[in-house]
Parts: structure tokens; sequence; C-alpha cells
């Protein structure tokens, strides 16, 4: 009966000899010797006979019920007679029940390094508590840097390339996924053009890859495989496309504003009309001064060969805020989007309530906060009253004036598919483009783009640039250069059905597995993770 309940609850042990079966405190103990006559050498492979000695290893074992399981099995020690072997003895090892130096059996083993795959260190040694098997979280680490790296002699057929942060800022690397399975094969330390390159080199057979724009990536490929195709992803460039298409409304967004709010004329009283927004020119604000001096101090640098990098630790600046004062051609282009110089509060969102309530006679500052909080205003009571004690000592405050539209809904009308846009954004936008030539032109090549890259037409975007190129489009034109420089990539990406979009999903879960592992996610540690994680 002991035979058969340890053969169903340890099938593990079938190849020892179990001798007994007892509890100690808390721990489940089994007592078990081998049975072999003979050993076999692990460093010639020659069998032995002659023993030379018993010992007893001690083994931890899966939990059983909950409660902690330990092996004390006996084992013989060997005599090794190869004159030409290193080893003069050896120790018998069972097959699937113990490994040389091993402290646990290789089921546990296993169970505890699915642990550390799965939640790391620190979370992996909290779960291991409670399945009677506890470990420390730097066992589970060492566990997991033990594991075996999983081989690839050839490169897949369509590869996918992408960067992720090691530290924002200071320190990527580059992450590599085979797209016709959606699995991570490598995980480089950097995102250089060399280590791509050596990559590459060393794995033949990749025949298209996957990239974003990166420049890097575009070089290394080109020299590690340079037959292959190099296929720009399609959301990069319409996120590219998009950056263009806002640029061009803030510079004719004086003609936006003026147009938009004649639409809301036949269905808003006189009194709640918007103003127009005040001129870059006329601001004189903190942030409008900052923004000419840093404009200025920009341009000047650049007149005198400085790079953008270097721009940006002479100003202390970040190396995009830079780029983007780069590409302003004046000052004002960078004003536009902020009319007032001044943040917009929490409480703007709830003006027209509070002005309603307040004229209703509810001028209780504790009453209008816990009505506000039960319609989702997430602030404290304090601002509420800081709001509302202007109007204490004054008339009756009259509807606020609404506020003039900003750059992105009017960029959002361009992007978005026009079967998802309302009736009355469809009415704006007729307003848009009928009032400024250069917004028409704009939307009619952005429809142009979007149907080229939802129906594969690559073929046709050489006469696309050529058309842009005519127009009175500058931002567009700039992006048309951009794309001039990868014009291949951006070909294939707009013909061939592949994408990077598996490559982004794994750079969002190798996010998670960086916050789970803490401070200990060294590149080694994080590398494990990522190849070895399902």
């Amino acid at each position: 009966m002991i035979k058969e309940l340890v053969a169903v609850l340890f099938p593990h042990l079938a190849g020892v000899c179990v001798e007994q079966l007892f509890r100690s405190g808390t721990t489940v103990r089994i007592r078990a010797t081998t049975g072999t006559m003979e050993a076999a050498c692990p460093s010639c492979g020659t069998p032995s006979q002659q023993v030379h000695s018993h010992y007893e290893r001690r083994l931890s074992d899966t939990a059983a019920s909950g409660q902690e399981v330990l092996i004390h099995l006996g084992v013989r020690r060997f005599f090794c007679r190869t004159a030409t072997c290193a080893k003069e003895t050896f120790a018998e090892q069972v097959p699937g029940l113990t490994v040389r130096y091993g402290r646990r059996s290789v089921t546990a083993a296993r169970a505890l390094q699915a642990i550390a795959l799965a939640l790391g260190g620190r979370a992996g040694a909290r779960l291991t508590a409670r399945l009677a098997a506890s470990v420390s979280r730097m066992t589970l680490i060492r566990l997991l840097r033990a594991l075996p790296d999983p081989t690839l002699q050839a490169g897949p057929r369509v590869l996918g390339v992408d960067d992720f942060a090691l530290r924002r800022g200071h320190t990527y690397g580059t992450i590599l996924i085979d797209i016709s399975t959606s699995r991570v094969v490598d995980v480089l330390a950097d995102r250089t053009a060399d280590t791509l390159a050596a990559w590459l080199r060393a794995h033949p057979g990749v025949e298209i890859v996957c990239r974003d724009r990166a420049g890097a990536y575009a070089e290394g490929i080109a020299r590690g495989a340079p037959h292959a195709t190099q296929v720009a992803d399609r959301w990069h460039l319409w996120r590219n496309l998009g950056e263009a298409a806002e640029r061009t409304v803030t510079r004719h967004r004086l003609q936006a504003l003026i147009a938009t709010p004649s639409t809301q004329a036949e269905s808003s009283p006189p009194e709640a009309l918007p103003a127009l927004p005040r001129s870059p020119a006329d601001r004189q604000d903190r942030i409008a001064t900052r923004t000419r001096e840093r404009h200025a101090a920009v341009h000047a640098l650049l007149e005198q060969g400085q790079g953008l990098r270097e721009i940006a630790r002479l100003l202390s600046l970040g190396r995009n805020t830079v780029r983007r004062f780069a590409r302003a051609t004046s000052h004002e282009d960078l004003l536009v989007h902020n009319d007032t110089g001044r943040r917009p509060k929490n409480l703007d969102a709830y003006d027209s309530y509070l002005r309603k309530r307040w004229r209703e006679g509810c001028t209780n500052a504790e009453t209008l906060y816990r009505e506000l909080q039960a319609l989702g205003y997430r602030g404290s009571g304090t601002i509420v009253r800081q709001y509302v004690h202007p109007w204490r000592n004054a008339t009756p405050p009259t509807l606020a004036p609404t506020r003039p539209p900003t750059v992105r809904p009017p960029t959002g009308w361009f992007l978005r598919n026009p079967a998802n846009l309302d009736p009355d954004e469809h009415h704006r936008l007729e307003v848009l483009t009928t009032a400024c030539p250069q917004l028409a032109a704009l939307h009619e090549r952005v429809r142009q783009f979007a149907e080229m890259m939802t129906h594969r037409r690559g073929q046709n975007l050489e006469t696309w640039m050529n058309a842009v190129l005519n127009d009175d489009l500058p931002e567009l034109r700039s992006f048309v250069t951009g794309l001039r420089r990868d014009q291949d990539a951006v070909t294939a990406g707009l013909t061939l059905p592949y994408s990077s979009g598996p490559v982004e999903g794994h750079v969002n879960r190798t996010k998670m597995l960086k916050r789970q592992m803490y401070g200990r996610a060294n590149p080694d540690l994080l590398r494990k993770r990522i190849l070895l994680t399902d």
C-alpha cells in the first residue's frame, strides 16, 4: 500500500528504493537508497562496479499536501579505473531526481525556476513561502541565471527590431522578434549599428526586417544583411505625418479659430462666443519671454555649427526640447499652443456648473465642493473656496466665455477616419478647409496617404511625394524629405503586410518585467527573463 501511495504521489522516486516514510515536526521525510550495482563515470563514461564508500544526501523536494518534503537518499561513490580519466572517484546520480552538487530534487528545482521566471526574485520568494518550499530571493535569482540560453543557429526569415530603455534617457537595449511566431529570439546590450550588424552576420537567413525609422538600425541592417528588405513601420509613418499635420494646423491656427466659432454662432447666445486669441507677439508673460530667449539661443548656436546634443548640454535642455526649438522658424510658432500664458485649472471644466449654482443662490463653498465630487472632481475643497472667493464681493458672475479651440482637435479631424467623425465635426472640418486653402491641401494629402497606407499601395508613394512638393505646405515637404532618406523601407512598409506591432507588444512586456525585478534587473538577468518567459 505504501509503495503504491509513493508511486502515485512521488513518481520521480521510481528509480530508488523507498525504505521509510515518516513525519518529523512539520516536515515529511522519505528515507531511500539506490539499487544500482554500477554507475558510469561522468567524465569518461566508463561503467564501474567498485564501490569506494557510502554517504547520505538530503534533497529538498516539492511540497506534499502543503507540507515540506525532505528526501534522505543513500548513495554510493565508485572508483574510476580508467588511467586517462582525471577522476579517481565519483558519486552516482539518479536520473530525474539528482544532479551534481544539487541540494534539491530536479522536480523542485524546475518548479522554483518556473516561479523565478514568472515572478522574479522578491515576489517569487514570497510565493515559495506559501508553497512550503521557502527559498530566498537570491536563490531564485541564482537558479534563473543558471538556466541555459536558447540556441539559435540561423536568424528568422522575418525579423522585428526595436529598442527598449534599460535606464530611460541613458541606456537602451535592442529586442529581436521572430515576426512569424511572435517570439523573442535575442536581446542585445545596446542599440548601435555595429552590434546589430554583428548579430545579423552571425545569424544568416534574415530576408525581411521590420523596424522603426531609427537611422542606427537602418545602417546596421544594411551592413549585416545587405540583401534583406527593410520595412518601415506604418504606425511610425502615420505618427510622423500627424506631427507634420499638427505643425501645419498650428501655423494656420488663427484662420482655424476665426472659422470655427462661426459654426457655433447659430446655436450659442452672443455672450457665449469665444474671444479671439491674443497674438503671440503681444504676450509678455514669463513663459513667452523664456521661449523667445531660448529660441534665440538655440538658433545662435546652430548658426555656429553646434549639434543638437551639444546645444542641449550647453543650455541644460533636453534634446527633444532643443529639436523643437530648432525646427520652429520663429518663436511665435512655439507660443500659439498657449494663448494665456497660464496653466489651465482643474476647475475650469466645472466653471459653468459653479456659475449656474452661484446664480441659483448656492454660495457655500463646502456644499459646492461636495457636489463637484459627485460629478468626478478630484481636487481639494481649498481650491474650490479660492476659486469662488472673488465672486463674494462682486456682482453675480456672468456666463464664462467659451474657451477657444486648441490645435489638437482640428488636427484630429484631419487624421481620423471620416466615417468616425460626427456631423458637427464634418461641418467644422469643411469650414476650416473652405477658409484656408493650405488646410484644404493638407486634408487632401492626408487622405491620399491614408488610402495608400490602408490599401498597401506603396507604388504610389513617389507620385504622392511629388504632389506634396508642389503644395505650399513646408511642414509636409519636411516630412517628404525624411521619407526620401528612407524611401525603400517606406515603400516596403506601405506595400508588404509586415509591421512592428508584435515587437511593440514585447517591448511593453519588457517594461512589465523590469518593474517586477525592482532594482535587480541587471541586463543579464532581464535578458534571461525576456528570452525564457513564454
